[in-house]
C-alpha cells in the first residue's frame, strides 16, 4: 500500500504513528533510522522516538526510493548523500502529478 498523506499539524509524531504513515512495521522505521544518516528523530526523557515534519519528509523519500522505486538500501543511501535536493524536488513534482492524476480521473468519474 503506498504512503498515505496525513496532513502534518503536530510538532512531534512518535514512532507507531510514523509506522501507521508508511504502513510499516514499527521495526522497519528503526532501521531505517539506523541506516539513513537524514533520519534524526528526536528522543524524549523515556527514551521514545519522536519524528518531527523534517523526519517525516525525509521518511517519505526513502519511502519512495525503497518502496516505490526499487532500490536497494545501500543504492538509496548512496542516492540521498549525492542528490538529496534533487531527490525531494522530482519527488514533490510525483506527488503533484499523482495529484493532479487522481483529480481528473475524480472529474471523469463524474462525467461517466
Amino acid at each position: 500500500m503506498p504512503y498515505r498523506e496525513k496532513k502534518v499539524d503536530k510538532l512531534f509524531y512518535q514512532i507507531g504513528e510514523v509506522a501507521d504513515m508508511f504502513s510499516e512495521p514499527v521495526s522497519t522505521i528503526r532501521f531505517w533510522e539506523k541506516e539513513f544518516d537524514v533520519l534524526k528523530p528526536k528522543k524524549n526523557n523515556k527514551g521514545n522516538r519522536l519524528f518531527m515534519e523534517e523526519d517525516i519528509k525525509n521518511l517519505k523519500l526513502i519511502y519512495h526510493l525503497l518502496r516505490e522505486r526499487g532500490m536497494t538500501i545501500e543504492g538509496a543511501r548512496k542516492y540521498l548523500k549525492n542528490n538529496h535536493e534533487d531527490a525531494g524536488y522530482r519527488l514533490e513534482i510525483a506527488d503533484t502529478l499523482r495529484s493532479i492524476k487522481d483529480m481528473l480521473n475524480d472529474i471523469r468519474d463524474e462525467i461517466d
